[in-house]
């Protein structure tokens, strides 16, 4: 019996310290999906990343472009062609169509790849200025998302983008 009731005033004493030191805390909550979304460098970075690729992408349309061309032609024009000559086009176009499907892969891996690189310089860039945020303002403790529920009095989202903005 004087187990459990040594138990009973530890655990009651823990929970008291627990709420004393928790009364001091100042905590905040940054919701990362919303600065993802909003913070100036996502633009700067989908702008840049449009302009890196558009050349690529470009000549994938004109690829696209001239194998539809040619298999119009070879539709209207293969009734009055010889067998071989037939074949031989139908062959450039199964070509064609690979090295378009290559190029269309390596564009949608190389994309891929620098998304994940400018991604990961923003949460970088996001990291830094919830810490400049953080420590500017005396929080001792900031959670990402992922909590089932936070104040708007604790969320420093907005105060992060701003922030952001200034960089």
């Amino acid at each position: 019996m004087s187990k459990l009731l040594n138990a009973v005033l530890v655990s009651g004493l823990l929970i008291a310290s627990f709420s004393l030191s928790a009364a001091e805390l100042k905590i905040g909550y940054v919701q990362v999906e919303k600065i993802l979304q909003d913070a100036p460098q996502t633009t700067e970075s989908s702008k840049k990343l449009e302009k890196e690729f558009a050349p690529r992408s470009q000549e994938l349309e004109k690829m696209q472009k001239q194998i539809r061309d040619l298999e119009t032609a070879l539709d209207k024009d293969s009734l009055t062609m010889s067998e071989s000559d037939r074949k031989n086009k139908e062959r450039d176009v199964s070509n064609l169509k690979i090295d378009f499907q290559r190029k269309q892969r390596e564009l949608r891996e190389d994309v891929t790849m620098r998304k994940n690189e400018e991604l990961a310089a923003l949460q970088d860039r996001i990291n830094k200025a919830v810490t400049s945020v953080s420590e500017a303002e005396g929080y001792d403790l900031v959670v990402y998302s992922g909590v089932a529920y936070a104040s708007k009095k604790i969320d420093i989202t907005d105060k992060v983008l701003k922030s952001l903005g200034k960089k």
